[in-house]
């Protein structure tokens, strides 16, 4: 089995490497972008011991507050 975890940064919180990629969008002709938001996408697979546990949501929860990302500016969205 494998788990998606997607961060993003928090809509409050500023995203400098957003705003050089919809500047550069711009300058390359792309018209029309609002905003771009810069994350990231982090891939777990999980062997089939474990892909059926009733705490695997709970427990990738955990792995993302403590070490995928920082709960302080960024979300997170874990996809199975």
């Amino acid at each position: 089995m494998k788990a998606t975890v997607v961060v993003r940064p928090k809509t409050e919180v500023l995203d400098p490497q957003g705003d050089a990629v919809k500047r550069a969008l711009g300058k390359l002709g792309f018209e029309g972008v609002k905003d771009v938001r810069i994350g990231k996408i982090i891939e777990i697979e999980i062997d089939e011991a474990h892909a059926h546990a009733p705490d695997l949501e709970q427990r990738l929860a955990r792995m993302a507050d403590e070490m995928l990302a920082n709960p302080v500016i960024e979300d997170y969205e874990i996809r199975l």
